[in-house]
């Protein structure tokens, strides 16, 4: 893939797993790249990390921020865009579970902290993205879905319906802000051997589920979900927008994993 010099990126989540995979490769490709998340001290190697490869000249920051805050996230947009005056690319990663069960002894505030997290940050991430690209002449965002958010897996069930809503979002945003020259997208990883994912993928049944469900038998990296943003972030994809990419091995082609070993286990 081709030259970002000039561009600005901003990867919310950007400490670790997928969003710092995909920090790294944008600041090689030669954009100035913003991390955001809550916790500094992970921010802050990250960024040395991410130095250590970025291509000479590239700008590499963090900023630390609760994408459930507005005003933090505002903020972080705002400083995303002091290296060049304008934001080109914002990546709106950050997410996570906190229920895993069944719909009738669910935790109300779990669920709501779940659909906060996922959906709610990235609708505010993205709100204030599209409104800084807007003002400087378009740019491409990408959102974070998941496998879970296309078709169920069991007791997976408020991080999937969280998914399904970023997906709906990024899709209504595309249409909204075409004529804004600013494409939006967004993919759909399977299970990445990430430390996000190690209370999966470090053995028992719940893998063993995943790999059979799994067409392409291995787990996915970080790297295959980073090559897959940086190409729908770029000028590589310049007529793609409303788009929702699976990148998990084809998984997709079957059933859902079964969430329910996990706590039978």
């Amino acid at each position: 893939m081709g030259d970002l010099s000039g561009a600005s990126a901003l990867v919310t989540g950007g400490g670790s797993g997928i969003g710092l995979a995909t920090a790294a490769l944008l600041a090689t490709d030669g954009a100035h790249v913003t991390i955001c998340g809550r916790t500094e001290d992970k921010l802050r190697a990250a960024v040395e990390q991410i130095g250590s490869g970025a291509a000479t000249g590239t700008d590499v920051r963090y900023a630390v921020a609760d994408v459930t805050l507005e005003e933090q996230i505002a903020t972080a947009v705002a400083g995303a865009t002091e290296a060049t005056g304008k934001l080109d690319i914002c990546f709106a990663n950050a997410g996570g579970s906190f229920h895993i069960g069944s719909v009738v002894d669910a935790d109300a505030e779990a669920v709501s902290k779940t659909i906060e997290l996922n959906l709610m940050g990235t609708f505010l991430t993205l709100k204030h993205a599209a409104a800084s690209m807007a003002a400087s002449g378009g740019g491409s965002i990408v959102g974070m879905s998941s496998g879970a958010g296309h078709f169920p897996h069991r007791f997976l069930w408020a991080y999937g319906a969280a998914k399904a809503g970023v997906e709906m979002l990024c899709k209504y945003a595309a249409e909204e802000l075409a004529d804004r020259n600013i494409r939006i997208n967004c993919v759909q990883p399977g299970i990445i051997d990430d430390e996000l994912m190690s209370f999966i993928t470090a053995g028992g049944a719940l893998l063993d589920d995943y790999r059979e469900q799994t067409p392409i038998g291995r787990l996915g990296t970080v790297e295959d979900v980073a090559q897959a943003v940086r190409f729908l972030a770029g000028p590589e994809s310049g007529w793609i927008t409303g788009e929702c990419l699976a990148i998990d091995g084809g998984h997709h082609l079957r059933r859902g994993a079964n969430y329910q070993l996990l706590l039978e286990g």
